[in-house]
């Protein structure tokens, strides 16, 4: 099953050539990005005006409370998802991919800042590795920005744990968001029930929805995500008719509220209540960086398209609408005060109750996949422990479960929406969890308008001035709620940061001792050709981080048991900074030593968002290119088996680039190795070597070596490390090592496990790690 290649392939042109699509084709795009992209956003008239009259500010019968408001409300939305993320932020894609760690990838590319200790040069090769600006050089404070950044590792450290507080506030948003709205849809019970009975019916029907929620993440959004795109647009007209209808009979003029005045006049009475009621509002433009997130899904031009043809005048009329309604009723019968639910008429609340609890659903649904792509991102770049992700789709990318962080999700939205039972500190929570991702955005792109635009410093320091002050003054309105709720995205940001820092530094700490225990080529040369042990039948494959040299692993095998197979191949799967990486340079294949050792090197490269394969065609893929790469070899190999200067190429810098299976057997040169369908019998693949004039002697025995070791069979050689702190080390280095990094080791899958290996074929080697 080649997921990847199903959608990747698929899906190219949607990304990177949308000046070639149809309009067709864009409009189709922009439709189903209204049920993924929009459904968060489209969700918080339910709950914005509630919570910001909850407790700072009252509704006066001058109206100047709900006029400012309205006007604070519609500029945040102009000048945030609309002209800051619209028109801005989408077009920093990277390769486009969007979100917190796109613009991570992309300074680690242009500035050399990546943390992935086991990069090369090589990766700098990668076709869609650089996006410069042609014609456009790095202006001199960009050049000395950049030496300062690639400098200091400071600096670095800084930009990663930067990155990293974002993911970690997209994944609170990911506990806090789906309890604010399903709670708030099934607010509207309180219209309909005695005041003294609602609470008790509001929390249980709230949690009933979650858990259901999260019980159906496994089946994935591709069998019912046809339907979300019609629930947002029923949604958004719905709230934005209504919106109309109390504007034209309750108040007509109520777009001169939109002035900025209003804003002015809003502060002056208010003062300090009205600072801290920007909380509340602040609101109106959560899920704005699910545009920016979820841009691989679709183009820069549908999300444009949806939010300012549909999406934007949709909000507007709906706020407009309920601020009319609420501008001539001053006294509000039941404990409800101002809401939603209070502004739609009485003979539609049910409907539009049953269709708000969908909105919120597919709004919950859309956080919720966003977080277990964080997390897979995290995870592919060394900051996050190895999860089990599983892909729910074959035919659509990026829709995938985690099924340990699901249930812990599910959890900690429970006991927010128990522990809580009101939208004011649900607000308060989301909202501070909300404008953190925003200003780490912020803060971001100005080093990217700088570094990968290669604009000038004034353009970033008009960028961040301009946004970040927005930003700030609403990030300050939320910290001060800290006491009611604000304390939640922070404690489990916290939790989650801590977790990302052990796991990244005991990464780093485990690859830095193999680097220094690696065994040297010229131990593995001494042993003579049959590397001084009994050479097996079929395939060895050796899991290692390294990308050059000979792991300790080996020599503590062969020490003590002195058997090995046929054909060795030294395998390192790795993740690079980019969002995918093409098939046709996926692989890095070279010889460790002469030819007749059958000694290999093969580094097998993925990007971020890149789908891993079974071990069926992985296996298939593998064998494949080891063999594409010895039949390229034969014109530039000495008959000693050496690179064409006498030397080994040993460093992996000097590898071949090799594609999969799939971007060579059927070329013009067709592979000298091809799968018979002679033997189909589950993972065994047949193959056969064509007779060809162009292949030489030793190529042709080189490859028969390797059908023959192929059809004996592939063994697993899996690492199976005990990192402790060695002699000397300091108390918070220990506790660090062997209680947090161990205790999440033991409880992590093992890095082999996106490959599914096989039992079966597996051999664990143990060893203890002294870092």
């Amino acid at each position: 099953m080649d997921l990847e290649h199903g959608f990747h392939h698929k899906h190219q042109k949607v990304r990177w050539n949308v000046q070639n699509q149809s309009w067709r084709t864009v409009l189709a795009l922009a439709y189903q990005s209204l049920g993924v992209v929009y459904g968060d956003l489209s969700t918080s008239p339910l709950y914005v005006f509630k919570s910001t009259f909850a407790e700072d500010i009252k509704h006066s019968e001058t109206n100047e409370e709900i006029f400012g408001a309205l006007s604070f409300i519609f500029w945040t939305l102009t000048l945030v998802p609309l002209l800051k993320y619209v028109f801005i932020v989408l077009k920093a894609d990277d390769n486009g991919e969007g979100g917190t760690f796109a613009l991570y990838s992309l300074l680690c590319r242009h500035a050399r800042l990546s943390s992935l200790p086991n990069s090369q040069f090589v990766d700098e090769e990668l076709s869609s590795y650089k996006n410069e600006i042609p014609n456009l050089p790095l202006t001199s404070f960009g050049s000395r920005l950049k030496s300062t950044l690639e400098k200091y590792r400071v600096l670095q450290r800084f930009l990663l744990v930067l990155a990293l507080v974002g993911a970690c506030m997209v994944i609170g948003d990911g506990v806090l968001t789906p309890a604010l709205s399903v709670f708030s849809a099934v607010s509207g019970v309180e219209l309909a029930m005695a005041k003294e009975h609602h609470k008790y019916v509001e929390v249980p029907v709230a949690c009933i929805v979650l858990i259901a929620l999260f019980a159906l993440q496994h089946y994935g959004t591709h069998r019912v995500g046809h339907l979300f795109a019609p629930v947002v647009i029923l949604w958004l007209l719905c709230i934005s008719s209504i919106g109309v209808y109390n504007i034209i009979h309750w108040n007509p003029h109520i777009y001169k509220a939109l002035s900025p005045v209003h804003m002015y006049k809003f502060i002056k009475k208010t003062q300090t209540g009205g600072w801290k009621s920007l909380g509340g509002i602040l609101l109106c433009i959560t899920g704005s960086e699910a545009m920016f997130a979820d841009l691989g899904h679709f183009s820069q031009l549908s999300i444009q398209i949806a939010f300012t043809s549909f999406v934007y005048p949709s909000l507007i009329l709906a706020y407009m609408g309920q601020a009319a309604y609420l501008s001539q009723h001053h006294v509000i019968e039941n404990d409800y005060r101002i809401g939603f639910y209070i502004s739609v008429p009485k003979n539609l609340r049910v409907p539009v109750l049953l269709i708000a609890v969908l909105a919120a659903v597919v709004g919950s649904q859309a956080i919720i996949t966003g977080t277990f792509s964080i997390i897979k991102q995290c995870s592919s770049l060394g900051c996050f422990p190895k999860v089990k992700i599983v892909h729910t789709s074959s035919k659509f990318h990026g829709q995938i479960y985690i099924p340990e962080i699901n249930w812990i999700l599910m959890m900690l939205c429970l006991a927010v929406t128990i522990g809580f039972r009101d939208t004011k500190r649900m607000g308060n929570a989301s909202g501070l969890a909300v404008i953190t991702v925003m200003l780490v955005t912020t803060c971001l792109m100005s080093l990217v308008i700088v570094l990968c635009w290669h604009q000038s410093v004034f353009v970033a320091i008009g960028f961040v001035v301009f946004f970040g002050t927005i930003e700030a003054l609403y990030f300050s309105a939320s910290l001060v709620k800290f006491l009611e709720g604000a304390w939640v995205p922070i404690a489990l940001s916290l939790i989650f940061m801590l977790v990302m820092y052990v796991w990244h530094y005991g990464t780093i700490k485990k690859y830095e001792f193999d680097v220094q225990n690696k065994v040297s080529v010229d131990w593995l040369l001494s042993l003579g050709p049959t590397l001084g042990i009994v050479r097996v039948q079929g395939i060895g494959l050796v899991h290692t981080e390294l990308v050059s040299g000979i792991p300790a692993i080996f020599s503590h095998f062969v020490t003590n048991l002195p058997a090995f197979h046929q054909v060795l191949i030294f395998l390192c799967v790795k993740s690079v900074p980019v969002p995918h990486v093409q098939h046709q340079e996926r692989f890095l294949v070279d010889h460790i030593g002469p030819r007749e050792h059958r000694v290999y090197r093969c580094i097998v490269r993925y990007g971020y968002r890149d789908v891993h394969k079974d071990d069926v065609e992985f296996e298939k893929d593998l064998v494949s290119s080891v063999a594409e790469f010895i039949r390229k070899q034969k014109d530039n190999a000495t008959p000693d088996g050496l690179g064409v200067n006498g030397e080994i190429c040993n460093d992996g810098e000097a590898m071949t680039v090799v594609g999969t299976s799939s971007t060579h057997q059927d070329g013009p040169e067709a592979q000298e190795i091809r799968a018979s369908p002679v033997n189909q019998v589950k993972k065994r693949v047949r193959f056969e070597a064509p007779e060809s004039p162009k292949m030489d002697d030793s190529s042709r025995a080189e490859l028969r070596d390797l059908m023959e070791a192929r059809e004996a069979g592939v063994a697993y050689i899996l690492g199976h490390a005990y990192v402790k702190a060695k002699q000397g080390s300091s108390l918070v280095k220990k506790i660090v090592i062997n209680l947090g990094y161990e205790f999440l080791r033991r409880n992590s899958r093992p890095s082999t496990d996106s490959l599914t290996v096989p039992h079966a074929s597996t051999l664990e080697v143990g060893m203890v790690y002294h870092v």
